[in-house]
């Protein structure tokens, strides 16, 4: 069991949970796990609290000898790419992705640009724990800025796509978060006609009513400004969510059943695997299957979605939540290059979004966070899951429940699928409820 890493790196309220001693340490016990000489790429979201977390981060690689390229205010798939891109040891990005300004994190990409393994991060843990009873001297290091990172980036970002979109109206909606100077970019440069909202960050406004978790505010805006399609980018832009011209939210897994069977009509998937997570609705899975493409899951995380995506060899992988992978280009979850990427599928099909998502029926699904008073979690004694197994037999074929605890958050998240929303709603109050009543007893 990891101390400190959860799903997505290390996590918590800035200042409070995730203080600047902390990442100050968090950089040097990163330093000691990776072997030989550190060069180390460094990346930050739009927070007020960014800049604190760098300074001590940076100040703890540096301590320890490590090389520091500074990118700046840069999504975390863009510190992916230039690490990899640079030939780094290791990148970091200090986000907390979709949570609110409040929060913060410090997540890293390995050799390549992918997310460590949890045997890499235990010895980080390892590390941290034990940095008291090391005393020796070692080189200070030196940082640099990398005066043209979002331009690198940017221009890997046109180098995956071969269309131009000359004629098509995208509203974008930038989180005010890492891309709100990229994203608009990179479809400017290939010809779109862009309005863009959540695209004037202050620090503070990093996913605040807007951003993937609030599709709503770019459905109103394609509707009102009658735009082909729109895009939701969360704050430090993995994630992307879609928007049809009709205003209706198309999220990860309306994307990845589209672009496997795009790719897969062109003889373009191989093999003919998708990876998703338990968290992909039955109707993705269902589409999948009668799209004869096989549907492998993964526990949620994109970067164990790429795991398995290494080990099946799939070329398309991601989340319900729309970070969603595309291996040829990526090694994480990147929401420009998502929403790229469904914009160029549109336009080379001639077809609207909206029919190009009637390749599966999402079943009516339901989702809640459940959060004690108690600060207790929910274990495998208590007496909830008798209610989850009574509800499971109940609904049989026609409905799945997953619960599970959250990676990023003090909460129990508790999911249903039924072939009705108020069946759906009514289960999953009750699990919801006998588990509240098991934590706060």
């Amino acid at each position: 069991m990891k101390k400190y890493f959860g799903t997505d790196g290390v996590r918590g309220e800035a200042n409070r949970d995730l203080t600047a001693e902390l990442a100050l340490r968090l950089g040097r016990a990163a330093v000691r796990a990776f072997p030989g000489d550190s060069l180390v790429v460094v990346g930050r979201d739009t927070r007020e609290s960014g800049q604190m977390l760098e300074s001590a981060l940076v100040a703890g690689l540096l301590s320890e000898g490590a090389r520091v390229l500074l990118a700046g205010v840069i999504p975390t798939p863009a510190v992916a790419f230039l690490t990899e891109d640079f030939d780094a040891t290791a990148g970091v990005v200090i986000s907390a992705s979709h949570n609110q300004f409040k929060d913060n994190g410090i997540k890293f990409f390995g050799p390549g640009g992918v997310k460590l393994p949890d045997d890499t991060e235990k010895a980080i843990e390892a590390e941290f724990e034990g940095l008291e009873l090391v005393e020796d001297s070692r080189p200070v290091g030196s940082a640099e800025m990398i005066e043209d990172a979002e331009l690198r980036y940017v221009e890997h970002l046109l180098e995956c796509v071969n269309f131009d979109l000359e004629g098509f109206r995208v509203a974008l909606d930038c989180a005010n978060g890492a891309a709100y100077r990229v994203c608009p970019v990179a479809f400017s440069e290939i010809g779109a006609s862009i309005e863009t909202i959540g695209a004037e960050p202050n620090g503070r406004n990093i996913n605040l009513d807007c951003g993937s978790t609030h599709p709503e505010r770019v459905a109103e805006l394609v509707k009102s400004w009658h735009a082909d399609l729109g895009f939701a980018i969360d704050g430090d832009a993995d994630r992307c969510i879609s928007v049809d011209e009709n205003g209706e939210a198309r999220d990860g897994d309306f994307i990845m059943a589209i672009t496997a069977r795009y790719l897969t009509e062109r003889n373009l998937l191989h093999p003919p695997v998708v990876v998703s997570t338990v968290m992909s609705n039955l109707g993705f899975h269902r589409a999948i299957e009668e799209a004869g493409i096989e549907s492998v899951q993964a526990q949620v995380g994109d970067r164990y979605v790429m795991e398995e995506m290494l080990a099946t060899g799939a070329v398309l992988g991601g989340e319900q939540s729309g970070h969603i992978i595309f291996r040829e280009h990526a090694s994480t979850g990147d929401g420009t290059l998502t929403a790229l990427m469904v914009a160029g599928i549109v336009k080379e099909t001639g077809e609207r979004l909206s029919a190009l998502s009637n390749i599966m029926k999402k079943y009516p699904q339901v989702l809640l966070n459940v959060r004690s008073k108690s600060g207790r979690r929910l274990s495998k004694e208590m007496s909830a899951w008798e209610t989850i197994r009574r509800c499971e037999r109940e609904l049989g074929e026609k409905g799945r429940i997953l619960v599970r605890q959250s990676g990023t958050e003090p909460v129990e998240r508790v999911m249903v699928e039924a072939s009705s929303q108020r069946k759906a709603e009514e289960i999953a109050r009750l699990i919801a409820d006998a588990i509240l009543e098991d934590l706060d007893r």
